[in-house]
């Protein structure tokens, strides 16, 4: 989805959209289309959501295919097109996007704010970096017009927790996902937790997740999480609320794995 939304200027995305898809793209309606023949591939698959990652300085408006149809019309003749069109180009598909996760009751996962190659000289994937301008008002338009669409959003940063925290508490289809990047470390998870298990109510939490690039990273990464969560629990909860240690196991339980269940689908 990354490639789609903000590289499909480059000749090589074009062309492993035509491979997947099976079809001859060359205007906005086309194009729609064939996002919609990718979207029934992996629904067929088993897909439980549509995923992305997003830069700081990206707003997700409407744009209809009328108003992008000579610009994408330009792109797959093989024209250059100027940044200003690539951006309303990238705001087409991010919302096409967001129409089909609608059209196929997928939840669209939204990772938040990530800068690519600020350290140019650095390995692969070790050159990003955040950037704190970032805001989620940005996408009040997106989350105002597809009120059926679940948005799991992940934020950069310890930093952006606080404005997730009410955006999920005011916004019925924004829920909470996990401690992305930056803010995976013990020390911001026990902070961004503390805050979440008090303001967000319980069901719009995915206490963690980890696009992980190996499976042998996935133990210790969720066995760090689930120390953080217990102790949260243990001091917060069970001592400083009185609560009994099996509600609080309960509610621990709902945060890893409840859930996900209910949002992704078991």
């Amino acid at each position: 989805t990354d490639d789609l939304v903000f590289h499909l200027a480059k000749p090589e995305t074009r062309e492993r959209l035509a491979k997947a898809t099976q079809m001859d793209v060359g205007c906005a309606g086309t194009l729609k289309n064939a996002i919609g023949k990718l979207f029934e591939h992996f629904t067929a698959k088993g897909a439980r959501a549509c995923a992305i990652s997003l830069p700081p300085d990206f707003s997700p408006v409407a744009v209809t295919a009328d108003q992008v149809d000579p610009i994408v019309r330009s792109l797959f003749a093989g024209d250059e097109i100027t940044g200003d069109e690539s951006k309303i180009v990238s705001q087409f598909v991010f919302w096409t996007l967001a129409e089909y996760c609608d059209a196929h009751k997928l939840p669209f996962d939204l990772m938040i704010g990530v800068n690519r190659r600020v350290y140019e000289a650095g390995v692969y994937q070790g050159q990003d970096l955040y950037d704190k301008r970032t805001s989620l008002i940005q996408y009040k338009e997106l989350f105002n017009a597809f009120p059926r669409v679940t948005f799991p959003v992940s934020v950069l940063t310890s930093t952006s927790n606080q404005e997730l925290v009410s955006y999920s508490w005011i916004f019925p289809n924004v829920v909470i996902n996990g401690h992305w990047w930056y803010s995976n470390t013990p020390a911001f998870i026990t902070f961004d937790c503390k805050s979440r298990l008090e303001a967000v109510p319980k069901n719009k939490q995915i206490g963690y997740y980890s696009d992980m690039y190996k499976l042998e990273f996935a133990l210790p990464k969720f066995r760090m999480y689930r120390r953080v969560l217990a102790n949260v629990l243990a001091s917060d909860f069970v001592m400083g609320r009185n609560w009994s240690e099996e509600r609080a196991i309960e509610l621990g339980k709902l945060v890893l794995r409840g859930n996900v269940e209910t949002i992704f689908g078991s």
